[in-house]
């Protein structure tokens, strides 16, 4: 199973479209995708439909039981637009994670041991990460292969960015055995604008060899799909911003990061 997390600590910067589209496109070729919500804000869960302040289950129950049994977590999975799709939901209880369980050993590792359990039954995970550097964002990097940096072309999001590999710096040094390696990834471009203009340049001159060299325009169809709870490829597979998640996917399935195994 190959795990990529989708991370940044800036709100707005796309980071659940960019989720639910690499998802979509991976399921619509067949694949088995398990899609994690670890942000206690829950914009994955409410985009499929469901609501985290209500959920019986979630991904706090794994935190809970942290030798669930793989029969149990299977029972925290729900549907979602797609047959090929699963969700493992958020809830806003996830933010007091820390609180609750500030001395449980392995914490951190939670996810990882999680995921690794049901690797025979899923080709792909993509993890929602939230915005803030705590328990919730160590799991999603320690059980990653590949980090997903989605930056909103603009300047002010720059420094967001900066602070996302500050952190994933200090987790490769301190919990990691080799570096998780990692894609910027533009996002809300808008040719039109001297600001998404001059921030796409700054991140080309800044990270040359980290930054994917296309970009995810503006485009209010990918606003329609979340509306309607649906796959932005199921809503629109011709829309400009399908055809440049296609391009980021092949992308990123080029990439050579290991696969997880049990």
């Amino acid at each position: 199973m190959r795990v990529w997390a989708v991370a940044n600590q800036k709100g707005g910067v796309g980071k659940t479209t960019t989720s639910v589209a690499l998802a979509g496109l991976l399921a619509a070729s067949g694949k088995r995708v398990i899609m994690v919500d670890l942000d206690p804000h829950g914009s994955m869960t409410s985009y499929f439909g469901y609501d985290p302040d209500h959920l019986e289950y979630s991904v706090f129950d794994l935190f809970r039981h942290a030798q669930t049994s793989v029969s149990d977590i299977k029972d925290l999975l729900l549907p979602t637009s797609h047959e090929q799709a699963a969700l493992l939901p958020s809830s806003t209880v996830l933010a007091t994670l820390e609180r609750h369980s500030p001395n449980q050993n392995g914490l951190g590792l939670v996810v990882a041991r999680s995921l690794a359990q049901l690797w025979g039954d899923y080709d792909h995970a993509i993890i929602d990460s939230p915005p803030l550097l705590g328990v919730l964002m160590v799991n999603a990097l320690a059980a990653s292969q590949h980090l997903v940096i989605p930056v909103q072309t603009e300047f002010l999001a720059l420094k967001g960015l900066e602070r996302m590999i500050s952190t994933l710096n200090l987790i490769n040094h301190s919990r990691r055995h080799q570096a998780l390696p990692y894609t910027v990834v533009p996002t809300l471009f808008d040719r039109r604008t001297q600001a998404s203009l001059g921030a796409l340049q700054i991140l080309r001159d800044t990270y040359p060899q980290q930054l994917w060299s296309g970009f995810i325009p503006v485009d209010t169809r990918l606003r329609d799909a979340s509306r309607i709870g649906v796959m932005p490829s199921q809503q629109d597979p011709s829309s400009r911003g399908v055809q440049a998640y296609r391009l980021l996917l092949k992308y990123l399935l080029e990439s050579k990061t290991p696969s997880m195994v049990a």
